[in-house]
């Protein structure tokens, strides 16, 4: 299967940024950290997340990883994540010794690590005793995914959009269990619902079809193939009288503390 590639910050920003910063501010509250931690973002891409850990906790220090230097480049434009140091690493071989940090999140990643128990284990090393490891990842088997509109109606048609190689590593009984393995203690979870909404469908396709599993395979359809996507896709997103459309998204998150 072909891997996600996820490049272009500016792209991803208006795919998934927006997601990802409503989902992070529930996640945030929920978590409730205390102020002037040292904070690590893994796989940060484009920023979003690790904006909000600099404008809500007022951490003595972040350190945003993540593989593409296309998406950390965006990242260090924010103005938003002024202090915030980011550099190219990879999730299961972070460059930091044991105990360098107080708090270790990931943002929508953990689908995405090619070994995500090797991954978590990493979360868990680098934070100190007592430290706290967290993730929020969408409900990729359970219709939760902000772009399942239109992945469903590809997969109706016949259509094999690339997919994330671990889906299964997001669903709450998943995720307990990598917690528990990595050897974290007082695990919690929550459910997280967000809403989004577009002007109109026109606004909707023109943002979410930028998404890497969904362009290349919009690109290589014949165009009255695309038309018949849309109207699929229309026919199943609620849309208001005014043409604006609003719909859901939820995200599974979990959280624990390494042993003292």
């Amino acid at each position: 299967m072909p891997e996600l590639r996820f490049d272009d910050g500016a792209a991803y920003e208006q795919v998934m940024g927006v997601w990802s910063r409503s989902v992070g501010e529930v996640f945030l509250d929920w978590l409730k950290p205390e102020q002037g931690l040292r904070w690590i973002d893994v796989g940060c891409g484009s920023g979003a997340f690790t904006e909000l850990i600099v404008a809500r906790c007022a951490p003595s220090d972040v350190q945003g990883i993540d593989p593409s230097e296309g998406q950390l480049a965006f990242a260090r434009a924010r103005p938003g994540a002024h202090g915030a140091v980011f550099q190219t690493g990879d999730a299961m071989a972070l460059p930091f010794p044991a105990a360098s940090f107080d708090v270790a999140a990931m943002a929508l990643v953990l689908v995405f690590v090619p070994d995500p128990s090797k991954g978590v284990a990493e979360l868990a090393r680098v934070v100190r005793p007592g430290g706290l490891v967290a993730t929020y990842m969408w409900d990729m088997l359970g219709g939760g995914f902000p772009l399942d509109p239109i992945l469903d109606e590809m997969r109706a048609m016949g259509l094999a959009p690339t997919r994330p190689a671990h889906m299964e590593v997001s669903t709450l009984t998943a995720l307990q269990g990598l917690w528990s393995a990595a050897g974290l203690r007082q695990i919690e979870t929550r459910e997280i619902i967000v809403q989004r909404t577009f002007a109109d469908f026109d606004a909707f396709w023109t943002v979410e079809t930028k998404a890497p599993s969904i362009a290349p395979v919009i690109a290589a359809m014949p165009p009255a193939d695309v038309t018949a996507l849309m109207q699929r896709v229309t026919a199943r997103l609620p849309t208001d009288a005014d043409g604006s459309i609003t719909y859901s998204a939820r995200a599974h998150a979990i959280s624990g503390r390494k042993p003292d």
